[in-house]
């Protein structure tokens, strides 16, 4: 989706230059219904507020409230104050800020207070923010780190940066000690800077360096965002939401397919994309020079495969860390097949090691032309701004080899759950009914939480044991996600999950399980599929009760799952109704659901009984 919009503001580009030669109006070429004073570009620059050398970006506003959201809540969280009709201040949380630039999803700020003196570095509890529902701190920022007793949250990868002092000079010589927030292995999103003390760092400075470039500005970038609950108002018709980065619970607007702007109905609202055929050709032409320039060969696949390293668009849609080739390759040590985990239509996916020692799964994806390279970015992208317990985190990606992109996720101590269902190792942890009826329950809700709670909802597409990670407390980290899109491989996500809750009470991974399970459900000897390792005579009937019912639930997803009589929705919520029921005399308990689900009619509608879901 970016890189349409990336292109379609070429479009735009071209088209300025060529109607001003030839002295016709853009209005010529654009549908007059777009032009009205709500989402037209040109009209909304009537908002024209200014402070000393600062034109302010929407959402923002000082004086005109017109400029801003028209919601009361959010056009009170984005006024800012001119002070002495040079400085730009905002206020959050009682505290101002001065403004240093705006980006198109945050604003890059000083340190509090009025002062413009620049301080080489700050006291760890001067910043005094973490994040609320309008503002987070961006992952955007990198910390250096001053007279640290413990050096090892250093990372060597941000020391490449030029970092300039409080003179702008830069020269690559940035602080002894810097941190990534991207890096999420100390600071955590809603965490204040003053997680570094326990250290014994006694002091820090921060910059922004934008994704794809090695050079970096003063200040702290803060995110920005709106609530949920506000979006459907805030949005324009034509576009559609994605969650924030960095603020919890906070999505932003979005353009659809075929639209420019900013996405929000008080902003640039979605213009549709309508041009004359002649300067459709132009434009074309000067997108077909662009790409041809970026043509190289690769390593992976045919000489004659284009790579798009250095087209603009393809590094946008890259939402995090882009890693080289080399990098991966070293890591995977040459993607070495003693490493591979997977191997499925979803790509092959290796384990591997970083240099800063972070342990990392890398999911190589074959493509076939530039449309689905396009499609594997932006569902990365997607999948990038999604923030859940049970979502592994990706890392970054890799475009440096051509038609083959790659997904970096985090790799958990504990690897996969295929590792502990089937794998005979020496250091394998056996897994009892309850790390099973656990990572079940995680793992459904997780899924219904991509259809029901994201915008555009999210399939995965790939769901084997091999793809859900566990970390060290055997929670689920999903991860190895299908990256193309298809509308029969998400009609059958509740089918595929009947499948994987079959392996999961089976211990077994036959081809032919699903049927058998079918027979025996119907025999009433489903007790015969069950893993002989989880002893199921020799259980208390309790437990006996609820594998029983999970087997139970899998029989139902092969035989309804596929027709959308039996909704994932319907099946999390009955594995989340069992894992509260009583284990082990009421001692034990599952997964909380309310840190599971953030939307409160999802949370009702599976909180309820689940007696209503059995499908006659």
């Amino acid at each position: 989706m970016p890189s349409l919009i990336y292109h379609c503001t070429l479009f735009f580009t071209f088209f300025l230059t060529f109607s001003q030669l030839g002295a016709k109006p853009i209005s010529n070429f654009i549908k007059k219904s777009e032009l009205n004073h709500k989402v037209g570009i040109f009209d909304h620059q009537l908002c024209n507020e200014s402070c000393g050398k600062f034109r302010v970006s929407f959402p923002f506003y000082i004086n005109n409230a017109s400029c801003g959201f028209s919601n009361p809540p959010l056009l009170e969280s984005f006024q800012l104050t001119c002070l002495n009709s040079t400085s730009l201040f905002l206020n959050i949380d009682s505290q101002n800020y001065r403004v240093l630039e705006f980006f198109s999803d945050g604003v890059l700020v000083d340190f509090p207070g009025f002062s413009n003196t620049c301080r080489p570095y700050n006291d760890l509890n001067s910043f005094g923010f973490g994040g609320n529902d309008y503002f987070g701190i961006s992952n955007d920022n990198v910390i250096g780190l001053y007279d640290c007793e413990d050096s090892s949250l250093c990372k060597a990868n941000c020391e490449s940066n030029d970092l300039p002092d409080c003179d702008k000079n830069g020269n690559g010589s940035g602080p002894v000690c810097c941190y990534p927030l991207s890096d999420h292995s100390v600071w955590h999103i809603g965490d204040e800077f003053n997680v570094f003390a326990k250290f014994e760092c006694r002091g820090f400075s921060s910059w922004v360096v934008p994704r794809g470039m090695n050079s970096g500005k003063r200040g702290v970038k803060l995110e920005w965002a709106i609530p949920l609950n506000l979006s459907k108002e805030a949005c324009d018709v034509n576009g559609y939401i994605v969650n924030a980065t960095t603020v919890k619970h906070g999505v932003r607007c979005l353009c659809g397919d075929g639209f420019v702007g900013d996405g929000y109905v008080n902003g640039t609202g979605c213009l549709k994309c309508v041009l004359t055929s002649a300067f459709a050709a132009a434009s074309f032409l000067a997108l077909l020079c662009l790409i041809k320039r970026s043509v190289k060969s690769t390593a992976y696949g045919s000489p004659h495969k284009p790579q798009f390293r250095s087209t603009l668009s393809f590094r946008k849609s890259c939402n995090t860390r882009l890693f080289t080739l080399n990098e991966l390759d070293e890591a995977t040590d040459g993607f070495n097949e003693g490493q591979k985990v997977m191997d499925s239509c979803g790509g092959s996916v290796f384990t591997g090691k970083l240099k800063d020692g972070s342990h990392i799964a890398v999911q190589r994806v074959k493509c076939e032309n530039e449309k689905d390279l396009m499609q594997v970015l932006t569902r990365v992208e997607l999948l990038s701004t999604i923030m859940h317990r049970n979502l592994a985190h990706i890392f970054g990606c890799c475009i440096d080899s051509g038609y083959t992109p790659m997904v970096v996720y985090e790799f958990p101590e504990n690897r996969t759950l295929e590792d502990h269902l089937h794998k005979e190792q020496p250091d394998k942890i056996g897994l009892d009914w309850y790390k099973r009826l656990s990572i079940a329950a995680q793992t459904a809700s997780l899924l219904a939480f991509l259809q029901h709670e994201v915008s555009p909802p999210v399939s995965h597409q790939n769901l084997k044991t091999s793809s859900i990670f566990l970390d060290q407390d055997f929670n689920v980290k999903v991860a190895c996600f299908g990256m193309f899109c298809s509308l029969e491989l998400y009609n059958s996500e509740v089918y595929d999950l009947g499948v994987f809750l079959l392996e999961v009470v089976s211990g077994s991974k036959h081809p032919d399980m699903p049927t058998i399970a079918l027979y025996k459900t119907r025999d009433g000897k489903i007790e015969e599929i069950i893993d002989p390792l989880l002893y199921y005579h020799e259980q208390p009937p309790f437990r006996r009760d609820q594998i029983d019912r999970v087997a139970d639930i899998a029989t139902r997803c092969l035989l309804f799952g596929g027709d959308g009589k039996l909704r994932m929705v319907d099946v999390a919520r009955e594995l989340v109704h069992i894992t509260r029921d009583s284990i082990d005399g009421g001692s034990r308990r599952g997964p909380a659901i309310e840190e599971t689900f953030s939307n409160s009619s999802l949370l009702q509608m599976i909180s309820i009984s689940p007696d209503s879901i059995y499908v006659p």
